[in-house]
């Protein structure tokens, strides 16, 4: 059980369904009102996201088992703690169940979940070696975590394309981080990816316009007239000052404990961003 759970990356699951709650909660409703989360809707909604999530991590290490011995020996489960065999089934199984929950559901969520296990198992086996396509095909599905909530509430607004759009640009990034930490394994199976086509330091001069753009998305958020100051001092000071200090760590980052480091604050970041769905009510 311990081993699944960790193929299935079950604290990522868990920050699904928090992103998932607090859009329910907080975004869909007037103030915040949990007790939308605890309808049998939502919840099977939130079954079919972290189903469909489950499943691609597990697609994801059943296509990266050479890699992984590289990149991560200590953290490898399928092909040594569990069957590849057994792997691909749990992740039909996930699968299947996500997508058929999704059109149980309605049928533009169950094209949205169908959508997202195709393009899950794309960038498994090819798009994730393709230069920066598998890098956004991961950010689209970031963004598409939220905004199922609000397709199938009927409520796609502002307020939850802005949290789409800061989970987009703020995964676009992390995933080119995460990129250039895994560059020694990935180098070794052919992949193209930015760090290995364009070099450490030519990555870094993209990662600066898009950092930047994402400090620009959150000042322009932070600047709004009807943006409150309690909410407006939050973001400063727990989304804005650590992207500040992200670019400031990225500039003298050469080793991958580095690279570890920054995707690990970039993912701090993404969730003090989401977190900040609790000022919105």
């Amino acid at each position: 059980m311990k081993a699944f759970l960790s193929l299935i990356r079950f604290p990522n699951l868990l920050l699904i369904i928090l992103s998932q709650a607090l859009v329910q909660a907080c975004l869909l409703a007037k103030g915040i009102n949990w007790g939308l989360v605890l309808t049998s809707e939502f919840l099977l909604l939130t079954l079919s996201t972290v189903c469909i999530a489950a499943a691609g991590y597990i697609i994801n290490d059943y296509y990266d088992v050479k890699i992984d011995a590289i990149n991560r020996p200590d953290r490898m489960l399928v092909g040594k703690e569990i069957r590849r065999r057994r792997a691909m089934f749990a992740h039909l199984i996930l699968s299947a169940v996500g997508v058929a929950i999704g059109f149980r559901l309605l049928l533009p969520v169950g094209l949205i979940n169908l959508g997202a296990v195709l393009l899950l198992w794309g960038y498994s086996a090819r798009l994730k070696k393709m230069l920066l396509v598998g890098n956004v095909s991961i950010a689209i599905l970031s963004a598409s975590m939220l905004l199922v909530v609000a397709v199938y509430a009927d409520k796609v607004n502002m307020i939850t394309l802005g949290y789409a759009a800061f989970a987009f640009l703020i995964s676009l990034i992390r995933e080119i981080i995460k990129d250039m930490e895994d560059v020694k394994g990935d180098a070794s199976f052919d992949c193209r990816t930015l760090p290995i086509v364009a070099g450490l330091r030519t990555t870094k001069f993209v990662l600066y316009p898009l950092i930047a753009l994402f400090q620009v998305f959150l000042l322009v958020v932070i600047l709004h007239p009807r943006s409150e100051a309690v909410f407006d001092s939050y973001m400063v000071l727990l989304v804005l000052l650590p992207s500040v200090w992200l670019v400031i760590k990225l500039a003298t980052a050469d080793r991958k404990r580095d690279f570890t480091f920054l995707s690990n604050l970039n993912k701090l970041i993404m969730l003090t961003g989401i977190l900040s769905m609790l000022l919105m009510g």
